[in-house]
């Protein structure tokens, strides 16, 4: 894909942003970069981003500046703390936080964006690492349409599936729609195949019948594999995802809609963390379960 006339800012380099970042440098995009950690700047400088020192700097660079950053009190900070993104960013540029935060709070960065000229999206994603690597990510979009038709050419880029959700804050209740379905699914699958394994059938095999019927599904093929291989490195840390579950929890009490399945996992996802399991993929449910049995 040939470069565009959009100027882009990126602001962090983690296990997601890195590869973004790295997909639109890629792409021809002229990518501006800040990280936390000088690492992962000076790699995508090496391969053609630029480097900025600072938040305000990045969007004094940029038309469009993207934030991939662990939580709501960290987007909030980068982009209207002091040095933030909105006292470099110009009237008519776009800021998208493909962070997953709160969407109460991603309605308010965009209504003080947007009372200074500037459109925002909130479009967090889905894919985990792989994703990102691959630039296959499902991207789920809150804001002005005509944002999210502006940014198009930037999400063709970093996913195969981007869909404009709603207004201001609706990519972020479509991100914890999206956790809670991924979360439920993931305990499900480490039940069955436990369940299985304890009942004295080959687990592998029960996950190969599984996959055949309605029990299919992305978790237990990729995550079901994981569990299988005892691999729990992490693509999708559990502790992002506890963090993710309080964003349910709290969009859920304020929505008035019952979630009784997923307070059983928010409970798992936090007794892995009380356990020491933090850092492990969120496949890592699986060992929490183990112990549960006493494995």
């Amino acid at each position: 894909m040939s470069g565009v006339g959009e100027r882009l800012g990126f602001i962090g380099l983690g296990i997601m942003g890195k590869p973004m970042a790295s997909n639109l440098v890629a792409a021809g995009f002229p990518v501006t970069v800040h990280s936390r950690s000088r690492g992962p700047v000076d790699e995508l400088v090496e391969v053609g981003a630029t480097r900025a020192d600072g938040a305000a700097a990045v969007a004094t660079a940029s038309d469009v500046v993207i934030t991939m950053l662990p939580d709501t009190p960290d987007v909030e900070q980068v982009l209207v703390g002091e040095g933030g993104v909105i006292e470099g960013a110009r009237v008519g540029s776009l800021v998208i936080d493909m962070s997953t935060i709160d969407p109460g709070p991603a309605r308010v960065l965009a209504a003080s964006f947007g009372s200074r000229g500037i459109a925002m999206l909130d479009a967090p994603v889905s894919g985990g690492e792989r994703g990102a690597i691959e630039g296959t990510l499902s991207i789920m979009a809150g804001g002005d349409a005509e944002a999210f038709e502006r940014a198009r050419p930037i999400f063709d880029v970093l996913g195969s599936t981007a869909v404009h959700v709603g207004a201001s804050g609706a990519g972020q209740v479509c991100k914890a729609c999206n956790q809670l379905v991924v979360a439920a699914t993931i305990e499900a699958v480490a039940e069955a195949l436990l369940l299985a394994e304890r009942s004295g059938v080959d687990p592998s095999k029960v996950r190969e019948a599984l996959m055949g019927g309605f029990a299919g599904s992305k978790i237990l093929e990729v995550h079901g594999q994981r569990m299988l291989d005892r691999a729990f490195d992490p693509g999708f840390r559990i502790r992002l995802h506890r963090k993710d579950a309080r964003i349910v929890e709290d969009a859920a009490s304020q929505a008035g809609s019952p979630i009784p399945s997923f307070e059983i996992v928010a409970r798992q996802l936090q007794r892995a963390v009380d356990a020491g399991d933090e850092e492990l993929d969120h496949s890592g449910l699986f060992a929490e379960l183990e112990r549960e049995a006493g494995v």
